[in-house]
């Protein structure tokens, strides 16, 4: 199936690995223009290179922006003035009890998750709205809905997305503009890999092991009953941003595997 994504300019933040350089790599493959994003320059240039590669794109390119510093996204859209597509995939995490989590995480997670998303969109948006044509996806996760106790903060700026994407579609009724956001689930990005290794190794258990104890004890509603791979969330994102998702607007879209246990 053709996307007719061919020469959109597509930016993907944090996109040097993980659901980001899936949903990346994807675009290019389809015939994107796709802006690489990450924190550090050196990093961005390996992903292009790879991406190029292994795409035969040459027109991705990349910019290097640290989201939680709002003078490096200023700059960042100073050399991407336009956009067809913006992809808010950028996001950060970490386990830390309610009573442990200090305001200053509380402050730093909102702003590189929900915050990220509002420059950019406040920024491309109006002009998406004025060419009567683009595409906005935030990447929340099953944590919006499923609040997971481990990382309540976490939580909260995957709902707060949400609430920021649907607006966003509402303020674009009656246009050939779209916002919306995908859901992933438990899906085996770089840093979760890396997660389930150490708890591994710290366990003296199996990867396999680990890998079971965790829908077992922590989602157990997973239909699938397995980590999805990052290349299945990017599927879902490459049809949204395409022409082809034109009556798909103002939706939160579960790829979770069934784990929010819900019917809507």
């Amino acid at each position: 199936m053709d996307l007719q994504l061919k020469n959109k300019k597509t930016l993907v933040t944090g996109s040097t690995a993980g659901i980001g350089f899936a949903i990346a790599q994807l675009l290019a493959a389809e015939g994107a223009e796709v802006i690489i994003n990450g924190r550090k320059k050196e990093d961005v240039e390996e992903v292009v290179s790879t991406i190029r590669k292994d795409t035969s794109n040459d027109k991705v390119k990349g910019i290097a922006a640290d989201f939680s510093k709002a003078d490096e996204v200023k700059n960042l859209i100073a050399q991407l003035p336009e956009l067809d597509i913006l992809i808010n995939n950028v996001g950060i995490f970490n386990e830390v009890d309610f009573e442990e989590t200090s305001d200053e995480e509380w402050f730093e997670i909102f702003e590189v998750n929900v915050m990220s998303g509002v420059r950019l969109a406040r920024y491309y948006f109006p002009q998406m709205l004025k060419k009567n044509e683009g595409r906005i996806i935030f990447i929340s996760s099953e944590s919006a809905l499923n609040i997971p106790t481990e990382m309540i903060h976490y939580g909260m700026t995957k709902t707060a997305q949400l609430s920021v994407s649907r607006g966003l579609a509402r303020l674009s009724k009656g246009t050939n503009v779209t916002v919306n956001a995908v859901l992933p689930g438990p899906t085996l990005s770089r840093a979760n890999l890396a997660g389930l290794e150490e708890e591994a190794e710290k366990a003296g258990k199996s990867l396999d092991e680990v890998k079971t104890a965790f829908f077992e004890e922590r989602r157990p509603t997973s239909l699938i009953q397995r980590f999805a791979d990052i290349e299945e969330v990017a599927s879902m994102v490459a049809y949204v941003a395409s022409p082809l998702s034109s009556a798909t607007n103002g939706a939160a879209l579960r790829v979770d595997g069934g784990v929010v246990n819900a019917i809507f």
